[in-house]
């Protein structure tokens, strides 16, 4: 016997169907993805840009980060699911590989690794999960500590 999956679970799958369609550049799943209500404007920030609202604003986005982008691969962490009704969040860390640019015509270029924190706010549409806003922030990586040199105190002691 199946069991019906719990709102949390069906926001979960539909939060993963958002980056595995921008993984395999699918345009038509992403339209399928976010919200079209004409209620409700939908919102996006991707890191280091401004914020984009409206349905055709957003779609138009990922499609121009999906043609410019030869390869990327979200590995997700620290997943958390709150449903509150017919609205939902999902915090999570997007681990991103992707392909930097190529040296020479036809090669792939060097992957790049980043990490961005994210935010997806989900509505209930009929009996599906839409997307209403996403919001990424990049995390900045941290200079390793300096070891002190040879004779130095390594810093305040706590006595």
């Amino acid at each position: 016997m199946t069991s019906v999956p719990t709102d949390s679970e069906q926001v979960e799958r539909a939060n993963t169907a958002l980056y595995e369609a921008v993984e395999r550049g699918d345009t038509t799943a992403m339209d399928r993805l976010w919200l079209d209500d004409p209620e409700v404007e939908v919102s996006c920030v991707h890191p280091g840009w401004p914020v984009l609202r409206g349905r055709s604003e957003v779609l138009r986005s990922f499609a121009l980060i999906m043609a410019s982008t030869e390869y990327i691969q979200f590995f997700l962490t620290d997943v958390e699911v709150a449903v509150a009704g017919d609205t939902a969040l999902v915090t999570c860390t997007e681990n991103i590989l992707s392909g930097g640019p190529a040296e020479s015509e036809g090669e792939l270029g060097p992957l790049v690794g980043q990490l961005v924190v994210a935010t997806n706010v989900f509505r209930r549409s009929g009996d599906e999960w839409r997307i209403w806003s996403h919001h990424g922030s990049p995390v900045l990586a941290s200079e390793e500590e300096e070891e002190p040199e040879e004779g130095e105190s390594p810093g305040p002691s706590a006595a």
